[in-house]
C-alpha cells in the first residue's frame, strides 16, 4: 500500500469517525431536551393529557373563540413534540382531580369553571373580577396589593401558571386571560420560554403575570413579563398584605 492509498483510507475513517460522533452528540442533545422538556409539562411518552377549553363569552354554550383554538393549536404543537396523546374536553366536562395526568387549561373564571376550581385551591391569593357590567375593574386580575387592569386593545394580562399538587404528580398549566388574545399569547409565551422557565422553577409551582400590548395592532405578538407572582398567590387574598 503506497502513501498516497493509506492517507485516503485514513481520510476516510477520519471522516466516518467524525461524522458518527457528530451524530451521536446530537442525537444525545436532543434527547436530553426532549427529556427535560417532558419532565417539565409532566409528558413521557405515549402519555394522555387533557385540554380544558373555555366557552367564548357571550357566545352558545359550546362555542370556543377563535384566539383560543389558536391556544389549543401552539399548546398541541407541544404535546406532539413530547410524544403524548391530548384529550380535548369543555370546562364543565372536566370533572376530575388533578395530577394523574397533565392538564392545559384555557380561559379566566368568567368563562371557564375548570379556572374557578383552580384558583380557589392552588392559587388562592388571586381575584378576578368577574362582574358583566362595563366598569374599569371588570375583568380586573387583584394579586400581591397589585391591580392588573383589563384596557381593551391597549392592555390586557393573564396569569401563565404551572401548578403541582401537595404530593406532587402531573402538572397543571393554568393560562387565564382577560381575553381570548391574551390566552393565546400565554400559550405562545409557554411554547417559545418553556426552556428558560424550566430552568428557572425545575418541577415547582409558578405563576406569572403576562402584558398584551396593543393588540389591536399586534394580536398576541407583543407579550410582556410583568411579574412573578408566585409568592403572593399562595397567601389567601383576605390575608394578604
Amino acid at each position: 500500500m503506497n502513501d498516497d492509498v493509506r492517507d485516503i483510507l485514513l481520510g476516510v475513517v477520519a471522516a466516518a469517525l467524525s461524522g458518527g460522533f457528530g451524530w451521536f452528540a446530537r442525537t444525545y442533545l436532543w434527547r436530553r431536551r426532549l427529556r427535560r422538556k417532558q419532565a417539565f409539562f409532566g409528558l413521557p411518552s405515549g402519555s394522555d393529557c387533557l385540554f380544558v377549553v373555555n366557552r367564548q363569552r357571550g357566545g352558545a354554550e359550546t362555542s370556543v373563540h377563535r384566539y383560543d383554538a389558536f391556544a389549543l393549536l401552539e399548546i398541541s404543537a407541544l404535546i406532539k413534540d413530547c410524544g403524548a396523546n391530548v384529550r380535548i374536553v369543555t370546562h364543565d366536562e372536566a370533572r376530575q382531580g388533578f395530577g394523574e395526568r397533565a392538564e392545559f387549561c384555557v380561559g379566566g373564571p368568567s368563562s371557564n369553571a375548570r379556572t374557578v376550581a383552580h384558583l380557589a385551591s392552588m392559587l388562592p391569593g388571586v381575584r378576578v373580577n368577574v362582574d358583566t357590567e362595563q366598569h374599569e375593574d371588570r375583568g380586573a386580575i387583584v394579586v400581591g396589593g397589585e391591580t392588573y387592569r383589563w384596557r381593551k386593545g391597549e392592555e390586557e394580562y393573564v396569569l401563565l401558571a404551572r401548578l403541582t399538587g401537595g404530593d406532587g404528580g402531573r402538572p397543571v398549566f393554568l393560562l387565564s386571560g382577560q381575553t381570548a388574545v391574551s390566552n393565546q399569547a400565554a400559550a405562545r409565551y409557554l411554547a417559545r420560554h418553556h426552556e428558560r422557565l424550566a430552568r428557572t422553577y425545575g418541577a415547582d409551582s409558578f405563576c406569572l403575570v403576562l402584558k398584551v400590548v396593543n393588540s389591536d395592532a399586534y394580536g398576541p405578538d407583543v407579550t410582556e413579563l410583568v411579574a412573578d407572582v408566585t409568592r403572593q398567590t399562595r397567601t389567601p387574598a383576605a390575608a394578604a398584605v
